[in-house]
């Protein structure tokens, strides 16, 4: 999506990945006509006319409003590479199946966390984010 911002001589142009999607192009284009249809931009802030146009593999949104005409593109593309994307994922191993009459081991139970002393109206006594070293 590119979509104007700022008003005035501040006004310029960014652009946004809405959503990634797998399958066909015309589901994709099926997605973002809906997108398209419900976007409600920050300007103008009191439309006056909303137009909304098919261009190609995308769709043109445009909006006057008393003073200024905004305008948002909306494009299928197909993503080629992406330098911060994550590894893939690795692949689940198959599940074993166990032989005829072999005993299959029951999973350990899952550990059990002390009970949590609470006030009289349920709040905990001691916050669970207390003394966690990854929050400041």
């Amino acid at each position: 999506m590119e979509t104007t911002v700022g008003v005035g001589e501040r006004k310029h142009a960014e652009a946004y990945v809405l959503a990634h999607l797998e399958g066909t192009r015309e589901d994709a284009l099926a997605e973002l006509e809906q997108r398209a249809r419900n976007h409600t931009p920050e300007h103008p802030r009191s439309p006056k006319r909303r137009r909304l146009f098919r261009e190609g593999d995308g769709f043109l949104l445009v909006i006057d409003g008393a003073w200024q005409s905004f305008s948002t593109r909306f494009t299928v593309a197909e993503l080629l590479d992406d330098s911060a994307a994550p590894p893939p994922a690795e692949p689940e191993p198959e599940p074993v199946e166990p032989e005829p009459g072999a005993t299959v081991p029951s999973p350990p139970p899952p550990p059990s966390s002390p009970p949590v002393e609470r006030y009289a109206d349920g709040v905990p006594v001691r916050p669970s984010w207390l003394g966690r070293i990854d929050v400041q």
